[in-house]
């Protein structure tokens, strides 16, 4: 369910705290950072607790602080700037958990870092790269993005093609890869997030790529932002860049989310 306005902000869903264990500064800063950048929504979406990886997130006993901490910053800055509260969910086959499904938040973003417990993002295991069929892996991370967005638990697909990360492309046409996989998305009426961290990585291009996203609008799926900070000067970085971005392929509206309910605002 989703209501448009022709009201133009500026939104960016997908940041983190330091509860994840791989970020750093205060959230304070990070806020402070949205507002000096014209950030007029801004999402703190760290990395949900899981029993699998817990070095990389926040542990389950942590939930209750965090969500706190968000809160105490969206009093803080009241009139300043909207705050949101989510979650960015590993999905994991075997490893979803109900206290981050169900938790009292505006959204979920769902993302895959793990083909088979491979952790094929995390520059510690960029040697197993060597022993793979690119292709192969390629398909099966693009079909945990399509079964993910098959379970109905998210709202916000994160870095749709983040298995592009350290430059090992495939034979295979990346579109028919992902089709099944965008065709789920629009069928789900799921939000694909751009995501500028691709800029800071090997891959030196946002999430998605611009044929992915151009595919995106010609099925008519809803995109937003993401800094994907792990730093405060990281918020709104590439901002102008991902805007352009996003009207070469035809897009005008960004989506956010409040209590689960979807919004759509110029940008």
């Amino acid at each position: 369910m989703s209501d448009s306005a022709s009201q133009r902000l500026k939104v960016d869903l997908h940041n983190h705290t330091v509860l994840c264990n791989h970020a750093e500064g205060d959230l304070s800063l990070y806020i402070e950072k949205a507002i000096a950048s014209g950030i007029d929504i801004y999402g703190v979406s760290d990395h949900a607790p899981m029993t699998f990886d817990p070095g990389y997130r926040m542990r389950f006993n942590e939930m209750d602080a965090y969500e706190s901490m968000v809160k105490e910053m969206q009093e803080k800055y009241k009139g300043k700037i909207e705050i949101l509260l989510a979650y960015e969910v590993d999905y994991l086959p075997g490893h979803m958990d109900k206290r981050v499904l169900e938790a009292d938040v505006d959204y979920l973003i769902g993302s895959a870092h793990f083909i088979d417990k491979w952790g094929f993002d995390n520059p510690e295991f960029i040697g197993r790269y060597a022993h793979e069929d690119i292709d192969q892996i390629w398909q099966e991370y693009f079909d945990l993005i399509r079964d993910m967005v098959r379970t109905g638990y998210f709202d916000i697909v994160g870095h749709l093609d983040l298995i592009k990360v350290f430059r090992f492309v495939p034979k295979k046409e990346i579109r028919e890869i992902a089709e099944e996989a965008l065709l789920e998305i629009k069928k789900a009426d799921m939000v694909m997030e751009l995501n500028v961290a691709g800029f800071r990585k090997p891959c030196a291009e946002p999430y998605p790529s611009k044929a992915l996203l151009q595919r995106a609008f010609e099925l008519g799926i809803p995109i937003t932002f993401a800094s994907d900070a792990h730093k405060p000067e990281q918020v709104g970085l590439y901002r102008n860049e991902i805007e352009e971005f996003a009207r070469s392929a035809g897009y005008t509206q960004c989506a956010y989310f409040k209590n689960r309910k979807r919004y759509m605002v110029d940008f």
